[in-house]
C-alpha cells in the first residue's frame, strides 16, 4: 500500500511539474525582429521624420526608444553582428563580399560569408524551445551550409543577395546574374504578384500560423528590403507625398534636425554640417526640382508601405491572441545610403538602366519596371542631423533608429540616450528568453566546435528600468570597415573616414552634446584623442583587422568584384584567346 502511495505522489509530482514547463512555455514571449534596410537616423515620425509611420510610433509608445544606438555602415557585417553578438571581424564579415578586395579576400576571416564558428541567436533559441522563422533579406551565404535555414531557422524565405528588385524576380545591379530567393533551403520563385514589404509580411504570418496551435513562443526575423535600392513604392502610397518635398533637401534636413530637438531625440542645441555631396538646391532648374521631389516621394512611399505591413503583422498578432505576449525590435542596418546618381535622369543613366531593363521616367518613378535611388541631397536629410552616410563611419553611417517595445517590456513610451550596439542585440533577446549563450553554458563550445564569444551586452536593465547604462566610461567599443574606422568611449568618438568622402584623419568627437559631429575636439583634448588611439589599435590587434590596400575603392571593387562574379567564364575564354593569339602577334610585329 506505502509503494502504491508513492508511485501517486511520484506521478502527481511529475504531472506538476510538466504543468509548471507547459506554463513557462507559454510565458516565454514571442520575440519579433524587424530590421530596415538603409533606414537613416531620422525616417520614422518617432524620430523626426515627416513620412507617416503610424504603427511603428504605436510601437515606440509601447517601449523604450534608442536614440544613441550604433550598428554597422554596411548591410552583412551589421547583420552577422545583429544574428550572433560577435564583432564583424570575427564572424567572417568584416564587409560585404561584394566589396572585399582579393589581397583581404583570401583571409579565411574576410569571407563575407558568415563562419561556423559563431552560433546564431534563432540556433540557440531553436534550443530554447522556439519556433523559428526568417522572410526577409540574408546577405550572409548562400550555398545549402549558409542559407538561413542552416543557421537556425526552421522556415525561411529568403533573398540571399544584397538587394532585388521590390517588384519581381530581378536583379537590381549588373553584379547578379539573377535574384537568388530561396524557401526552406531551396531555389525559390516568386508569385507574380510580388511586393516585397507586402510579401514578406504575408510569409512571416504563414509561417507563425502554421503553429499556432501549439505552446511553443517564436522568434520571427523580419529583414526588409525597404529602403535599399531600387527604392520601389505601389502608387497609393506614393500619392500622399505628391507635393511633400518640394522645397528641398536642406529644408527638409533643417526641418527635420528642429523636430528631432522638439521631440528629444537630439540635444536642444544640436548643431549639424552641411554634407559635401549636398548641392544647391536652388541652382536646379524647375524640372529637375519636381524630378528630384518625386525621386524622395517614392522614398517617403517605400517607408510608409513598410510601417503598413507591419501594422497587419500587429493586427493578425492581437486576432490570435499573441500580441500582449510578442516582443518588438525594430531598427536598420546602417544609416542613409547616399549611392544614388546624383542626376538620375541624365541621358547617360537612361542608357545604363535601359540596358538592365529599367526606365527612369518620371511618371512611372517606383512603378514596376523603374529604377529610383534618392538623392545624395536627400540622403543628408535622411540622416539629419547626423553627417556622413552608409558605408561611412560618422554618426550617419552608424547611428539609427532602434524600438524594443511590446507587453513583456515594462518601460512605456521613453526614450534613452545610453550607448547601445548591433552587438547587444542577440544577448538581448536570449535574456527575454531565458536562454544562455553557450561560453555561459559550457565554456564556448557549440555542436563539437569553439564558438566566438559575444562581445555584446544585454540591454534588459535598461527595458527593465533597473538602470541608466550597461557600458561604463572606460568601456570601449571599436568598429572598422574597408579602412575606415571608429572607436566609442563613454561620451566620446574618435572617426576615421576615408575615400570621396574622407578625410582620412582621426577626429574627436563628444557625441553625447555632438551628435552631429560638428566640434572636433582633438586639438582640445589630446589626451584623450591618444588614449582611444590606443584603446582602438588593440582592437585591430584582437580581432585581426586587415590593412586596406592602397588605392582601395569600395565603389570600383565592387564593380570588379561583380564583373568577375558574372562574367568569369567569359573573362577565362578571353585570356585563353589571348593566349592563342599571342605568338602570331609577336611574329607579326618582330616582321613588320
Amino acid at each position: 500500500m506505502r509503494q502504491r502511495k508513492n508511485w501517486v505522489l511520484a506521478f502527481s509530482l511529475l504531472l506538476t511539474l510538466g504543468q509548471s514547463s507547459l506554463l513557462n512555455a507559454q510565458q516565454s514571449p514571442n520575440i519579433v525582429l524587424i530590421l530596415a534596410d538603409d533606414l537613416g537616423f531620422s525616417d520614422l515620425a518617432s524620430y523626426g521624420s515627416e513620412i507617416q509611420t503610424p504603427n511603428i510610433s504605436a510601437l515606440a509608445e509601447q517601449g523604450i526608444s534608442f536614440t544613441n544606438y550604433h550598428t554597422g555602415a554596411n548591410c552583412a557585417p551589421s547583420r552577422a553582428m545583429l544574428l550572433t553578438g560577435v564583432d564583424s571581424h570575427r564572424t567572417g564579415v568584416p564587409n560585404i563580399p561584394e566589396m572585399i578586395p582579393p589581397e583581404q579576400a583570401a583571409q579565411s576571416h574576410y569571407s563575407g560569408i558568415l563562419g561556423h564558428n559563431v552560433v546564431t541567436v534563432a540556433t540557440l533559441l531553436q534550443d530554447a524551445g522556439y519556433h523559428t522563422y526568417l522572410s526577409g533579406k540574408w546577405h550572409l551565404g548562400q550555398t545549402p551550409e549558409k542559407l538561413p535555414s542552416s543557421r537556425g531557422f526552421e522556415r525561411t524565405v529568403t533573398l540571399a543577395d544584397s538587394g532585388a528588385d521590390n517588384w519581381e524576380q530581378k536583379p537590381y545591379i549588373p553584379i547578379y546574374k539573377k535574384a537568388n530567393w530561396y524557401a526552406d533551403g531551396e531555389e525559390y520563385q516568386l508569385p507574380d504578384d510580388f511586393y516585397s514589404s507586402r510579401f514578406l509580411i504575408d510569409k512571416t504570418i504563414e509561417f507563425i500560423d502554421s503553429n499556432k496551435t501549439d505552446s511553443q513562443p517564436f522568434f520571427a526575423y523580419v529583414p526588409f528590403q525597404a529602403v535599399h535600392i531600387p527604392v520601389q513604392a505601389p502608387q497609393e502610397f506614393i500619392d500622399r507625398y505628391e507635393d511633400v518635398y518640394s522645397d528641398g533637401w536642406t529644408v527638409l534636413r533643417e526641418q527635420r534636425q528642429a523636430r528631432a530637438i522638439e521631440l528629444g531625440v537630439v540635444p536642444a542645441d544640436t548643431p549639424m554640417v552641411q554634407m559635401a555631396s549636398t548641392a544647391d538646391w536652388e541652382a536646379l532648374s524647375p524640372e529637375r526640382q519636381a524630378y528630384e521631389a518625386k525621386r524622395m516621394a517614392v522614398y517617403g512611399a517605400m517607408v510608409e508601405a513598410m510601417d503598413h505591413h507591419i501594422g497587419r503583422l500587429v493586427e493578425h498578432l492581437k486576432a490570435i491572441d499573441q500580441y500582449d505576449n510578442t516582443v518588438f525590435i525594430f531598427s536598420s542596418d546602417n544609416g542613409a545610403e547616399a549611392m544614388g546618381e546624383p542626376d538620375q535622369n541624365s541621358w547617360r543613366n537612361r542608357r545604363a538602366m535601359a540596358s538592365q531593363g529599367y526606365s527612369v521616367d518620371y511618371e512611372t518613378l517606383g512603378l514596376k519596371g523603374s529604377f529610383n535611388a534618392i538623392n545624395p541631397g536627400f540622403s543628408s536629410a535622411a540622416a539629419s542631423p547626423l553627417a556622413y552616410y552608409k558605408f561611412y563611419v560618422g554618426e550617419g553611417g552608424l547611428r539609427v533608429p532602434m524600438i524594443i517595445a511590446g507587453g513583456p517590456v515594462a518601460i512605456k513610451n521613453q526614450l534613452s540616450n545610453a550607448s547601445a550596439y548591433v552587438t547587444d542585440i542577440t544577448p538581448t533577446i536570449l535574456a527575454f528568453a531565458d536562454a544562455e549563450h553557450p561560453e555561459a553554458r559550457n565554456g564556448g563550445w557549440y555542436g563539437g566546435r569553439k564558438i566566438e564569444r559575444m562581445i555584446g551586452r544585454s540591454l534588459m536593465p535598461l527595458v527593465e528600468g533597473s538602470a541608466e547604462a550597461v557600458y561604463n566610461p572606460e568601456d570601449a567599443v571599436g568598429f572598422e570597415l574597408a579602412g575606415h574606422g571608429a572607436l566609442f568611449m563613454g561620451d566620446y568618438k574618435i572617426v576615421f573616414n576615408r575615400g570621396t568622402q574622407g578625410d582620412s584623419q582621426w577626429h574627436l568627437f563628444n557625441i553625447q552634446t555632438d551628435p552631429g559631429e560638428t566640434n572636433d575636439l582633438s586639438a582640445e583634448n589630446p589626451a584623450q584623442l591618444q588614449r582611444m588611439l590606443g584603446r582602438y589599435q588593440q582592437y585591430v590587434a584582437d580581432n585581426n583587422v586587415l590593412p586596406i590596400p592602397d588605392g582601395y575603392r569600395l565603389e570600383i571593387q565592387a564593380i570588379f568584384n561583380g564583373l568577375h562574379h558574372v562574367y568569369r567564364d567569359n573573362i577565362l575564354i578571353f585570356i585563353l584567346l589571348f593566349l592563342l593569339i599571342l605568338p602570331f602577334w609577336v611574329v607579326y610585329k618582330s616582321k613588320r
